[in-house]
C-alpha cells in the first residue's frame, strides 16, 4: 500500500525513504536503483571535481531512472571551498528539480535554487539551525540525530528528542535522518511527526552500493558500538567506523599539547577514505557509519530493502493502531 505522507506527495515518490548524500558513494547507479525502488536517490555533487562532471552523472541517472531523483550538496569548511554557485547552477540547467542541501552558510545556494522552483531539504541537527533555513524558504528539514554517520554536530541530541522538539517547533515538514534502517524506524519516525526517513549507512550496504564487498560484509559484521568520534575538539565533530586511523586520531586529538589540526589531518584524509571503499580494506583508512550500523545483517538490493521497509513499516503502523481499543468494546 502507497505512504500517503507529505514527502511522498510533494517529491513524487511511493515510498517516504530518502538516501542520504554519501561522499564516494553517491553516484547514479545507486541513486537510480533507490529512485526505481519507489524512494527517493541521491546524487553527491561534490564527489566530482567538477560541474561537468555533475552534469554529466546526471545525464546518466536520466537514462537509469525515469522515476524522481536528486542532488546533494553539501558546503562543508575548506582551505579553497569549491564553486558552490556553479555547481548549483548546473543542477538548474539539467532541470533537476529536487536538492538536498547541508553544512555551513547555505543561503546563497538556497536562494539560488528556490529562484529556480526547486524543491530544497536542507539537513541540519539543530532546531536552531532548522529555524534558520526556514527563514531561507527551505521545503524540508531533514533533522539529524546524533546517531547519525559523518558530521553530527556539536549539541549531542538524539533523535528521540529532536524529532519531538522538532514537531513542537518547526513550521515546515520534516524527515528524519540517523538510525534508521527498517520499516519499524519508519513507523517509529512518522509517528513522532516526521513525513519519511534519510538512510545514509543502510543504503551503503546494498548491492548497488559502489564499494567493496568486504566494507559491505565488516558492516554486516558490526555493532552499534563500532563507531568513534573525531574532531570534536575543532567543533568539526565526525562520526566514523571504529578502526585503527580512527583510534589513532583521537589519541593525537586527546594527547596534543598544540591543537595543531595538521597533526590529525593525515589521519582523517578524505583520500584514504575514498581508498577503503575501492580496495576492501577497513582499517586502511577513516570512513563515515553511524550508530545504525549494528541494525545492519544483510546486503539486499535497494528494490528488496525498499520493498521490506515498506511491508516492515505497513505491518507496524496497523499493528500499533490495533492496540487502541474503544470504552464501548472493553
Amino acid at each position: 500500500m502507497p505512504f500517503d505522507t507529505e514527502l511522498t506527495r510533494r517529491l513524487g515518490i511511493r515510498v517516504p525513504v530518502v538516501q542520504g548524500g554519501m561522499m564516494h558513494v553517491g553516484y547514479a547507479e545507486l541513486a537510480s536503483a533507490v529512485s526505481n525502488a519507489g524512494g527517493l536517490g541521491l546524487i553527491t555533487a561534490l564527489i566530482f571535481p567538477d560541474p561537468e562532471g555533475l552534469r554529466q552523472e546526471i545525464r546518466k541517472c536520466r537514462k537509469l531512472t525515469s522515476r524522481p531523483f536528486g542532488v546533494n550538496i553539501t558546503l562543508l569548511p575548506a582551505q579553497i571551498p569549491p564553486n558552490y554557485d556553479a555547481y548549483a547552477q548546473v543542477v538548474v540547467d539539467e532541470g533537476v528539480n529536487i536538492v538536498e542541501t547541508a553544512g555551513d552558510s547555505p543561503g546563497p545556494v538556497i536562494t539560488k535554487l528556490k529562484k529556480a522552483g526547486i524543491i530544497v531539504l536542507h539537513k541540519c541537527t539543530t532546531i536552531r539551525h532548522a529555524q534558520s533555513a526556514i527563514k531561507h524558504g527551505v521545503d524540508f528539514l531533514s533533522i539529524d540525530g546524533f546517531e547519525c554517520g559523518g558530521h553530527v554536530g556539536e549539541s549531542d541530541i538524539t533523535n528521540f528528542i529532536l524529532l519531538s522538539r522538532a514537531r513542537q517547533t518547526l513550521t515546515v515538514p520534516f524527515i528524519a535522518s540517523g538510525g534508521f534502517a527498517d520499516g519499524q524506524g519508519l513507523a517509529a519516525a512518522l509517528c513522532l511527526g516526521a513525513s519519511g526517513v534519510n538512510m545514509g549507512t543502510r543504503f551503503l550496504c546494498t548491492v548497488e552500493s559502489p564499494i567493496h564487498i568486504k566494507i559491505k560484509e565488516q558492516i554486516v559484521r558490526a555493532q552499534e558500538t563500532d563507531t568513534t568520534l573525531v574532531m570534536r575538539r575543532w567543533k568539526n565533530t565526525t562520526r566514523l567506523y571504529r578502526n585503527k586511523v580512527a583510534e589513532q586520531a583521537v589519541k593525537i586529538e586527546k594527547e596534543s599539547t598544540t591543537g595543531d589540526f595538521s597533526e590529525i589531518l593525515p589521519y582523517v584524509s578524505g583520500k584514504r577514505g575514498r581508498e577503503v571503499f575501492l580496495n576492501g580494506d577497513p582499517e586502511y583508512g577513516v570512513w563515515t557509519a553511524g550508530q545504525v550500523i549494528g541494525l545492519i545483517h544483510d546486503i539486499p538490493t535497494c528494490k528488496d530493502l525498499v520493498a521490506r521497509i515498506e511491508k516492515e513499516a505497513e505491518v507496524t503502523l496497523k499493528e500499533k493502531a490495533a492496540l487502541f481499543v474503544p470504552e464501548a468494546k472493553l
